[in-house]
């Protein structure tokens, strides 16, 4: 942990009673850091926070960043200028407003937030958010923090778990960490270098967490990791476990009624977590497994370590193990030295696989990458071309898949009101949002529905 004299010290924020403080967090990117926020802010309300939804009236920002999209850090960037404005307002009052940068351009900016954004007082990055409170406490005192190293400590023994109250407040849906960080080095990501190598939590934490979700009324579980399907533990006999074990752990917790996992790396896809497709009903017939490109030579470069037949024969496996599983994707499109007939490869995959929903981008380079050293950049012009001629192809797929839908009967879990009057939203088992009828009452309940209609995105139901 490195420290900087502060440009203003945040003299009335320690003055101002613990018990009226509030906190805004701004969550970009995927869904582990939507948990991290949620556990960030767990850990600060033991510190006399509040969590509230109006940045306006908060006492402390904190950015939650991501660093896998183009241009992330500048956005980042752009949003500190304009909370530095704030910042002045506040002074000019008498109000003392703190801000705080966390996740993955946290860890690798570093020393350059401070040096670029004046209103920064904390910085942390992923492995350090159970170091959030304390370092706040420095910064209270007119410390500028930066906390960027990797912990040694496991974090997550540290970090408080959902409590029931809170969760009931949450929702019916509840993300659950259970994988960090990636050993596989693809050379187009920045994952490695900002979440770390590969650490899998203790079964019994996460049986533990899982259990207290749902004793807050949780229904379903989103297992989340950077490599989620690379998770591996020991059970109380100290025999090796890996998702699949661990996913039948999971659906013996009474009042759990669904499951899911994300992201999946090809490559960590055993046969026992095929086989908890095949035998578990409440685990979700929708699988995210991201294969980037279909052409071998791109594959290679990416360090992918796997070819497009590798990837179209363990489709075919788990659709054997489970005929209805809905797929989705990730690809990226322009990575140096593509050529018209590898991205045609793509396409040709695309077409074989034929997913029910997927993300498409362009090729961008992140700085200390081995992707961004390569030769022969894509011009993007050509990227912008092809993108828009994999998304065509991809919303098509999307669209035909939601179709595919109407007429047919399944349960959905009610999630939240919609946005009309006496309207619900619901989630299909393939992770469609669902409208129906109902009372807000209900919400949490699975019901049965049969589908008529589907839009782009969405599908309309009645009830049975």
């Amino acid at each position: 942990m490195t420290e900087q004299p502060a440009l203003s010290p945040a003299k009335a924020q320690a003055d101002a009673p613990a018990n009226t403080r509030k906190v805004f967090v701004k969550t970009y990117g995927c869904q582990m850091n939507v948990y991290d926020s949620d556990r960030m802010t767990d850990a600060l309300s033991r510190d006399g926070y509040t969590a509230t939804e109006d940045m306006s009236e908060a006492d402390l920002i904190l950015l939650n960043t991501c660093h896998i999209r183009e241009k992330a850090a500048e956005k980042v960037y752009s949003a500190l200028g304009r909370l530095r404005d704030m910042k002045k307002t506040r002074a000019s009052q008498g109000r003392e407003l703190m801000i705080g940068v966390t996740g993955c351009v946290a860890q690798a900016e570093g020393e350059e937030i401070l040096r670029r954004a004046p209103a920064v007082d904390v910085v942390i990055g992923p492995q350090t958010y159970h170091r959030l409170p304390e370092a706040l406490k420095r910064a209270r005192t007119g410390q500028r923090v930066v906390d960027t190293e990797y912990a040694l400590e496991d974090k997550f023994s540290h970090l408080p778990q959902a409590e029931k109250a809170k969760t009931r407040q949450r929702g019916v849906t509840a993300f659950l960490t259970v994988q960090e960080g990636c050993d596989k080095f693809c050379t187009f990501c920045v994952v490695p270098y900002t979440r770390g190598s590969e650490v899998s939590r203790p079964l019994a934490q996460i049986l533990d967490e899982a259990r207290n979700l749902v004793d807050g009324g949780v229904r379903e579980l989103t297992l989340l990791g950077q490599n989620v399907n690379a998770w591996h533990g020991l059970d109380a006999d100290g025999r090796e476990l890996s998702l699949g074990d661990l996913l039948y752990r999971l659906s013996e917790i009474p009042g759990l009624a669904r499951l899911r996992y994300t992201t999946s790396h090809p490559r960590d896809m055993d046969e026992r977590l095929i086989h908890a497709h095949r035998d578990l009903r409440m685990l979700m017939p929708y699988l995210h497994l991201p294969v980037q490109s279909g052409s071998d030579r791109i594959l290679k470069a990416m360090n992918r370590r796997h070819t497009a037949d590798d990837y179209l024969a363990l489709i075919r496996r788990i659709r054997e193990a489970r005929p209805d599983i809905a797929l989705s994707g990730d690809f990226i499109v322009g990575f140096p030295g593509e050529t018209e007939a590898d991205f045609e490869a793509t396409m040709a995959l695309v077409r074989e696989v034929n997913y029910a929903q997927a993300f498409s981008f362009k090729y961008s380079t992140r700085p200390g990458t081995p992707g961004a050293e390569l030769e022969d950049q894509v011009d993007e012009a050509v990227k912008s071309e092809r993108l828009e001629r994999l998304q065509a192809l991809l919303f098509s797929q999307q669209y035909a898949f939601n179709d595919s839908r109407v007429g047919m009967v399944f349960d959905i879990l009610l999630e939240k009101p919609g946005r009309l009057e006496g309207q619900l939203i619901g989630r299909s088992p393939w992770l469609q949002s669902v409208n129906v009828d109902g009372d807000p009452a209900e919400i949490g309940s699975l019901i049965r529905v049969r589908i008529t209609g589907a839009g782009n995105n969405s599908l309309f139901a009645e009830r049975i």
